[in-house]
Order: structure tokens, then sequence, then C-alpha cells
């Protein structure tokens, strides 16, 4: 049996909206994380629809834009304490299309009533976050069936402007590597070189000559070297690195 989002109380009703959360305004998060030298996003999964999106969330009016887009991220993966960096607002009057939410409803088993407040136009602030992949614990939100990993270079196609958003999100990831220690939020606590060098290399597309590598990155002074990692031969086993935190 169909039965209307107002009478299921699932989300706010119309009323409810204008006393809850800021009208017209969302935010959409590209959630990084890198495993087995694959940068990769979460994406959420809409069953029986095959649509893909972005997470993203509602502002409340008692509560700040980042601290709305930090208590999406909790939900979501379940972490506190995230790197998360705002960059762009999505405005585009042709982003505004009702169809897919309500294909996701029909998927659902739900139908809401074609004034419903999830049908008008919203404005989305774009924020990046780049997480620990291996402590994370992804969580759909109430209308998607499934919050999982996707290899960045392997992405479904996404609905509505979502596509734009991460191409956005990983432009702007690229531009600040070295300035906002995109390392530090995604390797883990000690880390070779190459390692390192595997990252820089799947976020920007390039290729880097070992020597010239280590030398940029040891004279940014924001690592420091440990113990050797022992895995074979002593003469070989290359250091470990952690990031200063007070670093640059």
């Amino acid at each position: 049996m169909i039965q209307t989002l107002e009478a299921q109380k699932l989300v706010p009703n119309a009323n409810d909206f204008e006393n809850i959360f800021m009208p017209g305004l969302a935010i959409d998060a590209v959630i990084f994380g890198f495993d087995a030298n694959q940068l990769k996003i979460l994406l959420l999964k809409y069953e029986n629809t095959n649509l893909y999106a972005l997470p993203g969330g509602f502002i409340k009016k008692n509560e700040s834009l980042n601290n709305a887009a930090k208590r999406m991220l909790l939900e979501r993966t379940g972490l506190e304490n995230i790197y998360l960096e705002q960059f762009y607002t999505f405005g585009d009057i042709e982003r505004h299309d009702p169809e897919p939410l309500k294909t996701i409803l029909k998927g659902k088993g739900y139908v809401a009533l074609s004034d419903h407040w999830l049908f008008e136009r919203f404005l989305t602030v774009g924020y990046y976050a780049l997480i620990d992949y291996s402590k994370a614990v992804p969580i759909p939100d109430f209308l998607a069936d499934k919050c999982e990993w996707h290899d960045l270079k392997k992405l479904p196609t996404l609905m509505l402007d979502h596509t734009q958003i991460v191409n956005k999100a990983l432009q702007t990831l690229r531009a600040n590597i070295d300035d906002q220690l995109i390392g530090f939020n995604l390797m883990p606590e000690t880390f070779t070189m190459n390692d390192l060098q595997r990252l820089y290399e799947t976020v920007l597309g390039k290729k880097f000559l070992r020597t010239s590598f280590q030398r940029k990155i040891l004279n940014l002074e924001i690592l420091q070297q440990n113990d050797r990692k022992f895995t074979g031969a002593a003469n070989k086993a290359p250091y470990l690195y952690k990031f200063i935190r007070n670093g640059k």
C-alpha cells in the first residue's frame, strides 16, 4: 500500500519544514577515502531506481552551515573530527529537477504530494571531506538502501549535477594538496615515502620521479621520520614517516 510522506512523517511535511530547516538550501558532500592506490568516494544507492547520489542533507535553522555538514557526515560515516572544506555553491536553474526524487520515493513505496517541499528548487553548498577509509562505517540515509565506496575512475552515472560537484571537488582537492595537508587526512598514522607518492600520483593523475618527489615533500617540512619498516632485507627497509600536526 502506497502512503504519502505526510502521513508517514518520515520527513518533515511542508509546515514542519518551515519551522525546522532553512528553505531552498541543502548540502552535498564528496567524501574522499584512499585505499589500495585508489581514490574513492562514498555514494548512496537507491534500490529499484538504478540512481546514485552524493550524501547530502538540509540545514536546521538553529545550526550553522558547517555544523550541519559535520552532523550529516557523522550520520553517513560514523566519524567525528573529519577534515571538511566548503568549496563551491551550486545554483544553476537547470539543476532543479524533481523527477529523480519522485522515482526514489516511488522505489521505496511512497508518494509525496506534488507541492511537497522536497520538490522545490534548492541551492546546494558543496563540501569535500577527507577520511580514514579503514575507520569509516558507511551508513545509508532513510531513503537510500546502500552507502558504499566507489573508485573515482569508475563512477556510475550520478543524478542531477552530482558529477559536476565531484569534478569541482577533485579540482579543489588537487589545488590544495600541499597547503591543506591532504595526505595527513587520507594516509594512516605512519607510512612510507612510496605510499605518500602513490597518494599524490593518484590524486593528481600523474607520475613523479622518486628523488624529485622526496625532495619536494621533505622541503615542505611537514614530515617526521620514524624507524624503518622491516619487511625483508634490513638494508632495503624504507623509513616510516608521520605528519607533523603543526606543520605548514
